[in-house]
């Protein structure tokens, strides 16, 4: 008696501090323990450094260069001239020169490089809410699963007992010599069959509790409970709010942002710059000595290559830009099309379920009776099986078709985006 009163005691307290699940709950779990989420992080800090470096076209930028050379002849003057002499240059030059720039005008060059980075970062990241999004739907169709049967082992507990109350009926019977002990044995085989069927739903809820428990980095048993997703009956026209449209646009702005990358190199580049330097000969070519000299001033540039390419590449970008375009709308209908399979799909099922009511309490009522026949021995047990298996299946279409019912809409809100 003290062992079934610690086994009662330890079954209420698993009962009070079982764990309860929401499809909301497990989805942002799983969201955040995904391993691919890490990388919209690397994406953000990929993206920065890039900027900083980019950034840095504004800073004045230096350069060190030296050289040491022999040549076979030197630049020298013949013409005499009254009392000067002219030292000839030596053949053996040496020269290290600093080289410093200042970029004033780049025509937006480097803006639209930051522009380009960042529009890249975001097409990146929607790459990436496009992938978590796919995590959503297996998560959901694991969280239903396990709802569905949590739903077929309520129905095996109340067929257990409709084969418990036939099973204490029987033995009566049998007691009163009015029934043979065969038809209890089948009682009791049947009542096997049902325990069996409830290792299997067990096993299969167990199973795929740990497949939530590796996406969600959590713990669940099997007092673990499952909220059913509370959602509108009657499902509404929603807008499209997939992942995918997202990317869709960034993919367009992108291209947007090139098309403006190419326009900058329409623009001259204006520098400042300084050169300063030490070396054998100096600036005075004519003096043959080592001597400090330096030169500053401001360089233009302007490169007439664009003119070649630049309307090429506008149209490669027009035409990429329309292919994302076609995608986009390749992509809206046929998820249109799997919306309206989905509302034709509520609908049916709702008849349905409409149907598996009135069936039900037909076969609850064929069932009663068959319950009172088997209790004055009217009927065989074989044939009160009969009655219970039927009211089973019936409540098991119900279950189907409520599990089904549920999982149309979860899928509609999907589709949408929601």
């Amino acid at each position: 008696m003290g062992k079934y009163f610690v086994f009662f005691l330890l079954l209420l307290a698993g009962t009070a501090f079982s764990q309860t699940l929401t499809l909301e709950k497990v989805n942002e779990l799983a969201r955040q323990n995904y391993p691919l989420i890490r990388q919209k992080d690397l994406i953000r800090q990929t993206k920065e450094i890039t900027i900083e470096n980019i950034k840095k076209g504004f800073l004045p930028q230096f350069a060190v260069n030296g050289q040491a050379t022999y040549q076979s002849e030197v630049t020298m003057v013949k013409i005499p001239v009254p009392n000067v002499a002219i030292e000839p240059l030596s053949k053996d030059q040496y020269r290290i020169v600093t080289d410093v720039n200042q970029l004033i005008y780049d025509g937006g060059f480097i803006k639209q490089q930051k522009n380009i980075q960042l529009l890249s970062a975001d097409v990146e990241e929607q790459k990436i809410e496009v992938e978590l999004f796919k995590l959503k739907e297996r998560i959901n169709q694991v969280y239903l699963s396990i709802l569905f049967i949590d739903e077929q082992i309520k129905q095996t507990e109340l067929i257990k007992k409709d084969i418990e109350t036939g099973i204490r009926k029987t033995e009566a019977l049998v007691n009163n010599g009015v029934a043979f002990k065969s038809s209890l044995n089948i009682l009791k085989a049947e009542l096997l069959k049902t325990d069996q069927r409830s290792i299997e739903l067990i096993a299969t809820r167990s199973g795929l509790l740990d497949v939530l428990s590796l996406f969600t980095k959590e713990t669940y048993t099997s007092s673990t409970i499952l909220e059913k997703p509370k959602l509108n009956q009657e499902v509404t026209q929603q807008p499209i709010q997939r992942p995918e449209l997202k990317l869709f646009q960034s993919q367009q702005q992108l291209f947007d942002g090139q098309t403006g990358l190419i326009k900058t190199r329409a623009f001259p580049k204006t520098n400042l710059f300084f050169q300063g330097g030490y070396g054998r000969p100096g600036l005075n070519m004519l003096e043959n000595k080592f001597a400090m000299f330096y030169v500053t001033g401001v360089r233009f540039n302007w490169s007439l290559g664009w003119l070649y390419t630049s309307k090429h590449e506008r149209e490669l970008i027009q035409i990429n830009k329309q292919m994302i375009t076609v995608q986009q709308d390749a992509f809206v209908l046929n998820t249109n099309s799997q919306l309206k399979l989905q509302q034709a799909e509520i609908n049916k099922i709702n008849q349905l379920i409409l149907k598996d009511l009135e069936i039900i309490e037909l076969r609850s009522k064929v069932k009663e009776a068959a319950n009172a026949q088997l209790e004055n021995g009217v009927i065989t047990a074989n044939d009160y099986l009969r009655e219970v298996n039927a009211e089973d299946q019936a409540r098991q279409n119900l279950i189907v078709h409520q599990l089904q019912l549920l999982q149309a809409q979860i899928n509609y809100q999907t589709i949408s985006g929601k």
